[in-house]
């Protein structure tokens, strides 16, 4: 037999598709948390790798998982603003406004003012729910 047989009868030999076992580490509860505060939202495996092999380690963006802060503000928000049709009076006031309609006067000015403001007020209500910070 010559050696270029015996190659591929050694390479026939392995099973076609089957992967190592995966190695498994037994850690105490303390290791494992003191592993995932290190890894700082890196999957563990590969934080392992990249320690064990120091390679670099990619940042990994994770999603919020719960980003709503206040479920009872978010929904005052959101009811009041399911009520108050407020979509639809702007559109009806940008419609008059794009056909020249809409008589400017002091009252009406200062309705849009309001109008503004309140809108403004829920965004910032919206943003403190979710948790991302304005105006207290």
């Amino acid at each position: 037999m010559s050696i270029s047989e015996r190659d591929f009868n050694k390479a026939a030999a392995k099973p076609v598709g089957k992967r190592e076992a995966p190695f498994s580490l037994r850690l105490s509860f303390e290791e494992k948390t003191a592993l995932r505060d290190a890894a700082n939202g890196v999957p563990l495996g590969a934080y392992i790798k990249a320690k064990l092999f120091d390679e670099d380690l990619e940042k990994v963006r994770r999603r919020n998982t719960n980003p709503v802060q206040d479920h009872q503000e978010l929904g005052r928000i959101l009811g009041s603003l399911g009520a108050s049709r407020l979509s639809q009076n702007l559109n009806q006031l940008a419609h008059a406004a794009n056909r020249g309609a809409l008589p400017v006067s002091p009252e009406v000015e200062a309705e849009l003012k309001q109008a503004c403001a309140d809108v403004a007020a829920m965004r910032d209500a919206l943003m403190r729910a979710l948790g991302s910070g304005g105006p207290s």
